[in-house]
């Protein structure tokens, strides 16, 4: 049989039974599109991650206090890294370029009956180089603040809006732990990071922090949170991963276990990229069971549809039709519903992943290849699933003679 006369029957049937033949095509519909939409969410949130990695400053390397074991099991946070192991680097590490430790703290903010509780980070000067960020208005840290202890503080773009709305900061004053400090500077807006929102921190010296704000509680120097780095160039990030590992561990004279991390930006953004693809392939694959029980859905429909034509069927073997043509139409019906489903869902999830991108930060995207993939999938998956039950249904029903027994009489 010609495969064009097998469409244009197949095509007639279908639209013979419109409603059961759109019920079929909805299990496919729903199925596909919760695929593409997990795969074009996850694909979003891997590349988001990158992306707020990369705005952390080029060739960025961060150094965390404690082993990795205490990191993991202790609820505190460890204190092994002081503001002289930073200079050090600075100092010693030759493939370095400029290093800022920091002190971090969430203080409440106080501008005159306003209350807010944020981020407070003290640093040093080479924080805008290491961390890529800038300054907007008035000025940063200076050295000279960080040997005077000067009470001064530079806010981010949010919590000055926040604070002064409309007024200029700058020469105000504001409160943090019953400490007075001008505000001398506002950053430019630098956006979040893993949820966290940079612009509603506020800076302070380094030295500030740790005598009036935290307190110093190590014979060693001044606690930090952690020290980020900045190689010369990507060629140097080894190299200065490397010499910072020796140095710390002869100034901590460690002779087991490193009481210190350092990781570069590929190190923490391949864990990222890990957990979200683990996350990514578990939602599309829980998604994936709906196109399954779509597929089951057609598979059945196709073998309720052999049963009502069974007479047709012995009539067309009878005529000389072979089981190969009749098993074919049966197929063309089969890959139509899913292929029209599939394409509808596919039209469906791409809509919702360019809707997740416009409303929400995600960077929502599924790349062409899996989207042909998918696109394709639903019609393969009709003829895997009609095939074999089809074929054992279809030799199991007579030609014309038994056929024409269970004719009903006029």
């Amino acid at each position: 049989m010609d495969i064009l006369e097998s469409c244009k029957m197949a095509g007639a049937t279908l639209m013979a039974n419109k409603l059961r033949s759109t019920l079929t095509m909805l299990g496919i519909i729903i199925g596909n599109a919760s695929v593409i939409a997990m795969v074009g969410v996850g694909q979003g949130a891997q590349r988001l991650a990158a992306e707020q990695f990369e705005s952390l400053g080029p060739n960025v390397l961060f150094v965390t206090p404690g082993s990795e074991e205490s990191r993991r099991n202790s609820f505190e946070q460890p204190r092994t890294l002081v503001v002289a192991d930073a200079e050090a680097i600075a100092e010693q590490v030759p493939s370095v370029e400029a290093v800022a430790p920091q002190i971090n703290a969430a203080q409440v903010i106080t501008y005159r009956s306003q209350n807010t509780q944020d981020l407070v980070v003290g640093t040093t000067p080479e924080f805008l180089t290491v961390r890529s960020f800038d300054v907007a208005t008035g000025r940063f840290i200076s050295d000279d603040d960080i040997q005077r202890n000067n009470r001064v503080a530079v806010l981010g773009s949010e919590i000055a809006e926040q604070l002064f709305q409309n007024r200029n900061p700058i020469g105000e004053s504001l409160r943090i732990k019953n400490i007075t400090l001008e505000v001398v500077g506002v950053m430019e807006a630098k956006g979040s990071f893993l949820g966290n929102n940079q612009d509603n921190s506020v800076f302070v010296p380094i030295t500030t922090m740790a005598n009036q704000i935290v307190g110093r509680t190590s014979p060693y120097g001044i606690e930090v949170t952690f020290i980020s780095v900045t190689a010369k160039d990507e060629n140097s990030i080894s190299a200065a991963q490397f010499q910072i590992e020796n140095l710390l561990r002869l100034r901590h004279q460690i002779t087991a276990e490193d009481d210190f991390g350092v990781q570069t930006q590929k190190d923490i953004l391949n864990v990222v990229g890990t957990v979200t693809s683990g996350l990514t392939l578990m939602l599309a694959a829980i998604a994936a069971i709906s196109l399954l029980v779509g597929g089951i859905g057609v598979m059945n429909i196709m073998l309720v549809s052999v049963s009502e034509r069974t007479q047709e069927i012995g009539l067309r073997k009878a005529i000389g039709a072979t089981e190969g043509d009749i098993l074919s139409q049966f197929l063309i019906e089969a890959t139509i519903l899913s292929a029209t489903g599939g394409a509808i869902g596919t039209v469906i999830g791409v809509g919702t992943v360019l809707l997740v991108g416009a409303v929400s930060p995600l960077s929502a995207m599924i790349s062409p290849q899996r989207l042909s993939w998918l696109l394709a999938f639903p019609g393969e998956s009709g003829c895997f699933l009609g095939y074999f039950p089809l074929s054992v249904r279809l030799n199991s029903i007579p030609s014309l003679p038994s056929a024409l027994l269970r004719l009903p009489a006029r």
